[in-house]
């Protein structure tokens, strides 16, 4: 992978990391989501107005663009209630590491994407990375919350994938992002307005509207980074390195009082390494 495609992983993986830990601090983070999803939604939309040409050339690459908001809306969804329900260390493990081992056979197998000695030896480092941070078995409702984030890495993988092939088909990266988050959220909208009412819903959404300002455009900027890099890299190298992000989230969730065990620390120390391994040149 090239420097600066490193660089934009690893930095869409900080912002990435720290969306997701301001969502874990909010009120009712099943609530906030849908207000940092509008705000990350009309960041796209300002990004995508400034890009000159066809932002879809072709069918093909709205299609897979409708797909991937599908997947987003799963993973969205899916997240915030495992937010609601388990630490943010083990959301992270689950959900990132279960994406990635969905996605590098399909990106591998049938999108082409190539492999080094480096890049295997990274993917199996950080995997390893991935078990040994695994908590003890959870139980009653951190239980629910792990189920969640397996659901959640589901649409991670998803969403990662057909991102990357509607950027093949020549898919403008603000476009592909705007029309994901144009079908995530009213999905989300509908659905969290169903189970909580809409009165409640607007109000704990935008209970704290600094936060979610904030959390949204680091959201849209951590998309937009990672798009960046997506269309010049494999979909399998780029959500492995973002899953990095794992190691953002344990040193910001210990900043939230959450306990770092000694099998936590270790396990981010291999996924450093892994990350280093997969930016090493072919």
């Amino acid at each position: 992978m090239e420097t600066v495609a490193l660089l934009l992983v690893l930095s869409s993986a900080f912002l990435h990391a720290t969306w997701n830990a301001m969502l874990k601090r909010y009120p009712n983070p099943e609530a906030g989501v849908v207000a940092v999803i509008t705000v990350a939604m009309v960041g796209g939309a300002l990004w995508a107005f400034g890009m000159h040409g066809a932002a879809f050339p072709s069918w093909k690459g709205l299609g897979w663009a409708v797909v991937a908001g599908v997947c987003e809306s799963v993973y969205l969804a899916a997240l915030s209630r495992a937010l609601h329900r388990a630490p943010l260390g083990l959301v992270y493990t689950v959900s990132r590491g279960g994406a990635m081992l969905l996605v590098w056979p399909v990106s591998v197998l049938a999108l082409g994407e190539g492999v080094s000695v480096w890049t295997v030896t990274g993917a199996a480092v950080l995997g390893a990375g991935l078990v040994v941070m695994q908590l003890t078995r959870p139980e009653g409702r951190v239980a629910s919350g792990f189920a969640w984030a397996a659901l959640s890495a589901v649409g991670i993988a998803g969403y990662h994938l057909s991102y990357k092939v509607a950027l093949a088909q020549g898919a403008q990266a603000p476009a592909l992002f705007t029309v994901g988050m144009l079908i995530a959220l009213p999905v989300l909208v509908v659905e969290r307005g169903r189970r909580f009412g809409w009165a409640p819903l607007a109000r704990e959404a935008w209970s704290r509207p600094g936060s979610v300002l904030v959390a949204g455009i680091f959201c849209m900027l951590s998309f937009a980074l990672m798009l960046s890099a997506l269309g010049n890299s494999g979909a399998g190298v780029v959500l492995t390195l973002r899953n990095t992000s794992i190691a953002f989230a344990l040193v910001l969730a210990a900043f939230q009082g959450e306990r770092m065990g000694r099998r936590q620390l270790v396990g981010a120390g291999f996924v450093s390494v892994g990350a280093v391994l997969l930016g090493l040149p072919g």
